[in-house]
């Protein structure tokens, strides 16, 4: 008895010195949604490596970028991290990103087994910058129960259109579910546009240089692109096609069919869909856990309004996980995000519902995964199926991201004409841009 003892102390001092000399890998993420998938596979990651070992912090948008700059400065970035296709052309810049592609190509890694176009806009001149996790579209949300009693039928939810000069049927179902204080609806001569109760449709806000969720589906449905390639110098914010968009979005509060930018910016178009202000809203497929938890109401995803193309339009955005330049354990940096980027994490990541895996057939788990929690997401497939469209990526992303932001809220302020401020803006876009 006395000998299994010294035996048992013997092994536990071993694996006590075995967890000591394991790596620590810091991954930080901003979604805490995906928080407890991505958990699971730093679980299975350590059983696998058991000489690494990796700590997960998240934290919100805003905290999360700005922690993450005020690391770079310091020295204090971690390992590993969520990146972003707005934000990384800064970093490249910058020399912030471990260039992966000796490490892709030493261990064989076979990019095709990731959905078309995912890794390829992490690259450039030859090097690539980060491994897809997992894609984004952009679909809306409808508040059924007050479709339902407008009269508003889920067919016609499906097959809206739009144009910017009367908002083709799109505006036709938004005027049916806005509704002023004395229950009018926006179809009626005595609604009072200055005294709405329930909006029918919300617009986001400004959006900045992408209009991710707030107009770039609108605006390339209607001819709009917004560079000839990514890392191209040539925008084209000053197109019509976005004039006019950007206009008839400005129009809706005037008609009482959205709150007034300032409200938006105040209350949140995400709050004012949960609390049954707005009927109608854009969000991402990211969005889809939030919503489930958030909504009483019964509701349902629709895919976009097919524009004066003829044809659905969304921006596919791929998020990836980068290694910063900084780290002092670079090799097992880049064990942990080729897990990330494999089909093993990326499996737990789909069966958990809450984004679309990168890697192809992914999606179709996340959907079915959502399917038994009695969501429909099959909206965000039906648009990753229709045009869809890479987000602008160029240098100096944080300036053009600035000027646009300041150029689109002075639209949707009522303080200067499309025309005028996406004409000013283009100009300086094209400085920073080359």
């Amino acid at each position: 008895m006395k000998i299994q003892r010294l035996a048992f102390t013997s092994l536990a001092i071993a694996v006590s010195a075995s967890a000591a000399q394991a790596v620590e890998i810091k991954y930080v993420l901003w979604d805490s949604n995906q928080l407890p998938a991505y958990q699971q596979c730093a679980t299975d990651f350590s059983a696998k490596h058991p000489n690494i070992s990796v700590k997960i912090t998240q934290s919100g948008w805003d905290d999360y970028w700005t922690a993450l700059s005020t690391g770079f400065v310091s020295g204090t970035a971690p390992d590993v991290f969520t990146d972003h296709l707005a934000k990384y052309p800064e970093f490249v810049k910058n020399n912030q990103l471990v260039d992966l592609s000796s490490y892709i190509e030493r261990d064989k890694l076979d990019p095709s087994i990731y959905t078309d176009g995912l890794y390829e806009v992490w690259g450039k001149d030859g090097k690539q910058f980060g491994l897809p996790k997992d894609w984004d579209t952009i679909a809306m949300i409808v508040n059924m129960d007050m479709a339902e009693k407008a009269g508003v039928t889920l067919d016609e939810l499906n097959l809206m259109t739009w144009n910017p000069q009367d908002g083709g049927s799109f505006e036709q179902i938004v005027r049916k579910l806005t509704l002023d204080k004395n229950g009018n609806n926006a179809t009626s001569d005595k609604f009072d546009p200055n005294n709405v109760a329930v909006y029918g449709y919300q617009n986001p806000g400004a959006g900045g240089m992408l209009g991710q969720t707030e107009w770039s589906y609108f605006a390339v449905s209607n001819g709009f692109k917004f560079q000839d390639k990514p890392w191209g110098s040539q925008f084209y914010y000053d197109d019509k096609s976005l004039v006019d968009t950007l206009d008839y979005l400005a129009g809706l509060s005037k008609k009482g069919l959205s709150a007034d930018f300032k409200n938006t910016q105040s209350l949140g178009s995400d709050s004012m869909f949960v609390a049954g202000k707005a009927a109608i809203i854009p969000q991402g497929s990211w969005m889809i856990t939030y919503f489930d938890n958030n909504v009483k109401s019964k509701y349902h995803w629709v895919p976009l309004p097919k524009g004066p193309s003829g044809k659905r339009a969304t921006m596919f955005n791929g998020l990836a996980d980068s290694i910063w330049s900084g780290s002092q354990h670079k090799e097992e940096a880049w064990q942990w995000v080729k897990y990330l980027g494999s089909a093993e994490c990326q499996s737990v990541v789909a069966s958990k519902g809450v984004v679309f895996p990168a890697i192809k057939g992914m999606a179709e788990k996340a959907v079915g995964a959502q399917m038994q929690r009695n969501i429909d997401s099959s909206a965000f497939l039906t648009m990753s199926q229709s045009e869809t469209y890479l987000p602008p990526i160029a240098k100096n992303g944080a300036r053009i991201d600035s000027t646009m932001e300041s150029a689109i809220q002075s639209i949707l302020l009522g303080k200067e004409s499309a025309q005028k401020a996406l004409s000013d803006a283009n100009k300086k876009v094209l400085r920073y841009s080359k």
